[in-house]
């Protein structure tokens, strides 16, 4: 009988070291291949998402249709995940593209997505339907162009740029309701202000905190904050005022209550070490509150 063949492993090829460099950069391309193709903005999927659906329950507990929701849902998040291979394809993202493989790759996932956009935005225009959407997209464009431009012109205008591009992703509460109801009404329009003015109010929170990280005492973190507590005031005045004149339905301020709240607690508590993720996830949890209660006030309104 022959000897059973030697069995082979990597340490066998390699140096313990040398495998396990290897390992890494396996890993580390996999991850860079994920980067090119998948959005890392996960703060943005909650801005983009959130007043989709607070949009689309208000017009469906106004007896509007779901399907066109189905074709609008379809086309948003095509249009949002095909952002970032463009970027990467374009060479304008945060990573690019620089071999042949990553292009090839990009490529396979940009033109299914350019098809499913296409078909699901062709289906919800078909006979003439739904034109509203071409305002509401002309305007989430020329958002999306500001925040370009904020960008590029340094980081003093960082979170000018996200205000902007807030403004963008929560058109789907609009378009959500319009579809969904065949009309752009002042409760359209309502819907987006809000929306905005929530997503801005994160956007603004978390910068705050980042920016104050090292705050420990009051005087601290009014250094840092003033303009995030003044536009806290704001926020609840502006609010409180329109709920007031019947602009908005009364219980909409209970909507922001919850982040009013966290908002003024930060200038009260003792200083803790920040954790982005947990941050990212408070707010998250935050963007979930707001769209129950702030679907809850326009559905007792109508």
């Amino acid at each position: 009988m022959g000897s059973a063949p030697p069995r082979l492993e990597i340490s066998s090829a390699l140096g313990s070291d040398e495998a396990e460099d290897t390992i890494k950069l396996t890993l580390a391309q996999k991850e860079r291949r994920r980067a090119l193709i998948v959005p890392r903005e996960h703060g943005a999927w909650g801005m983009l998402l959130v007043p989709l659906v607070t949009g689309a329950a208000v017009g469906l507990l106004a007896g509007g249709r779901i399907v066109p929701v189905l074709l609008l849902t379809t086309a948003v998040l095509a249009l949002f995940w095909l952002r970032t291979p463009v970027e990467s394809w374009l060479g304008t993202g945060v990573v690019r593209v620089q071999t042949t493989k990553e292009r090839q790759l990009v490529r396979s996932v940009v033109m299914p997505l350019v098809g499913i956009a296409i078909v699901s935005l062709s289906a919800l225009f078909w006979g003439g339907r739904d034109r509203h959407l071409m305002w509401l997209g002309i305007i989430a464009g020329v958002a999306f162009a500001v925040q370009i431009f904020l960008k590029r012109m340094g980081r003093s205008t960082r979170m000018a740029a996200e205000m902007a591009g807030a403004l963008a992703l929560t058109s789907t509460a609009p378009a959500a309701y319009c579809v969904t109801t065949g009309r752009l009404d002042a409760r359209a329009w309502a819907l987006w202000l809000v929306n905005w003015l929530f997503a801005a109010d994160q956007v603004h929170f978390v910068w705050v905190r980042i920016r104050g990280a090292r705050a420990a005492g009051l005087n601290e973190k009014l250094n840092v904050g003033w303009s995030f507590l003044a536009g806290q005031v704001l926020l609840g005045g502006m609010v409180t005022v329109a709920c007031h004149l019947n602009w908005l339905p009364e219980l909409t301020l209970l909507a922001f209550a919850p982040i009013l709240l966290r908002g003024f607690a930060w200038f009260a508590k003792k200083h803790r070490p920040i954790v982005v993720r947990q941050l990212g996830w408070t707010e998250f949890a935050h963007a979930l509150v707001f769209g129950v209660l702030l679907t809850a006030a326009f559905g007792f309104a109508l």
